[in-house]
């Protein structure tokens, strides 16, 4: 038995850090959409808790996108492990952080905007991975205020309304992802995560769990109108 013997849903296609790929780290771009023949197949793949979970969202759209979200992440995952994708054993874990359950040394994580999804698996580190939408309407200067550091701010001041916009998405996900990697998700202390974009997306400061020198950030190359960040967490 082999990966061959799992194919992906849809239109699945490995992506990579814009700078190099990075050892024992897998990233997955799809676009989630899929006809009703192969929603129906892909479905079955979820859990009775996915499955309440999906009830719970108030739109269909909203339900259709969580469902092959989790059905793609659990084909990759089967396909890593030789196992079925409803065979693949995910639970809940510390803070509501899915995890394998008796499966160690294999972390991984997901996001959605609208009608995408990145998925990233790792061997060894923990991971966070944030994707948006690079049209996605914000309001950049009020958000800045909120969660980027004066620093940060201070790089927004003289661009145009669509450059300040996208600029501060960039920061978001870098931040999203660090977010996501411990689990802290929208409790972490945004403010005094500093993240310099110019050459190498770098950590330059932050307080533990957050400390500079045990994270790495790499900016993913998800294709045209989509921003997207990796985020490494060196724990030990």
């Amino acid at each position: 038995m082999s990966v061959d013997d799992f194919p992906l849903p849809g239109n699945a296609r490995r992506v990579h850090p814009a700078s190099a790929p990075v050892d024992g780290i897998e990233l997955w771009f799809a676009t989630l959409a899929a006809g009703e023949e192969e929603y129906a197949r892909i479905a079955s793949w979820l859990a009775p808790a996915e499955h309440a979970r999906a009830a719970r969202f108030g739109r269909d759209w909203l339900r259709r996108r969580y469902v092959i979200g989790r059905a793609l992440l659990r084909s990759i995952l089967g396909r890593t492990l030789l196992l079925a994708p409803s065979a693949v054993p995910i639970v809940r874990g510390e803070r509501g952080r899915p995890r394998l359950d008796g499966i160690d040394g294999i972390d991984f994580n997901v996001s959605h905007t609208q009608d995408a999804a990145l998925v990233g698996l790792a061997r060894g580190p923990r991971i966070g991975v944030d994707i948006e939408r690079a049209d996605r309407e914000v309001n950049a200067d009020g958000l800045a205020r909120k969660f980027l550091s004066l620093v940060e701010q201070s790089t927004l001041a003289g661009l145009g309304p669509d450059e300040r916009r996208a600029k501060f998405l960039r920061y978001w996900t870098c931040k999203e992802a660090m977010s996501k990697a411990t689990g802290d998700g929208i409790s972490a202390p945004f403010r005094s995560m500093e993240v310099r974009l110019s050459g190498t997306i770098s950590l330059t400061a932050g307080r533990p769990p957050y400390a500079p020198e045990r994270w790495r950030l790499r900016a993913v190359d998800a294709g045209d109108g989509y921003l997207a960040t990796l985020a490494i967490w060196l724990r030990d």
